[in-house]
This record gives C-alpha cells, structure tokens and sequence, in this order.
C-alpha cells in the first residue's frame, strides 16, 4: 500500500493534538516517530514499532529521545548518478546503531 494511507491518520492526528498540551514523555513524539517509521521502513514493522513505542509511552517508563531503528541497505552509487547529488535534498539521515547491522532514523532541519 501507499505510504500515504498510512500516514495521512497521523498527520490528522497531529493536526488535533497541536491544539492541546503536548504530552509525549519521547522526543520524537510518539506520533512523528510513527510517521518517520511508516516513510522509511515496512507497513508491518513500522506499526509493530509503533505499537510497542505507544505502549512505553507512560509513566512507568522515564522517555528521552528514542529515534526509530531500521534495517537498511544503502543503494549503489554510478559515476552518472554523481553528477546530481547537488541537487538531492536530504529528508532523512541513517544513522548507524554501533554492534548492529540497524540503523536510526533522524529527520532532516530542512523539512
């Protein structure tokens, strides 16, 4: 399915929940994690994540900052497609998770 199915409820949501105090003990918030989760990775692990990240969300649970972890093959590069790196805008940033073959999921400034 289309990325957008899945994130269209959770820029609804935000769009009411930026009307009320925030209450997300995580940075990102329970809800731009999701989001970041369902553009870079699977539907089903991404709502998995989702679940689970929604789930800590309380007050047994201390927060902090909990980026999205993923798994990632990064594309070949061909001389040609040097040529245009200038003009690729960078949306996400991987991040390679140390010990592991995963990788966190940063949001750019930019967007």
């Amino acid at each position: 399915m289309n990325k957008k199915f899945w994130t269209a409820p959770i820029k609804s949501y935000q769009y009411i929940s930026s009307m009320l105090p925030a209450s997300c003990r995580y940075y990102p918030t329970c809800s731009e994690y999701a989001k970041w989760s369902f553009e870079t990775s699977s539907p089903y692990v991404s709502f998995a994540n989702s679940t689970l990240r929604i789930l800590r969300c309380n007050q047994l649970f201390d927060g902090g900052i909990d980026y999205p972890v993923i798994k990632y093959k990064a594309p070949s590069i061909r001389i040609f497609d040097k040529l245009f790196l200038q003009d690729i805008r960078v949306k996400y940033w991987i991040v390679p998770k140390i010990g592991t073959k995963k990788y966190f999921v940063i949001k750019s400034f930019d967007f």
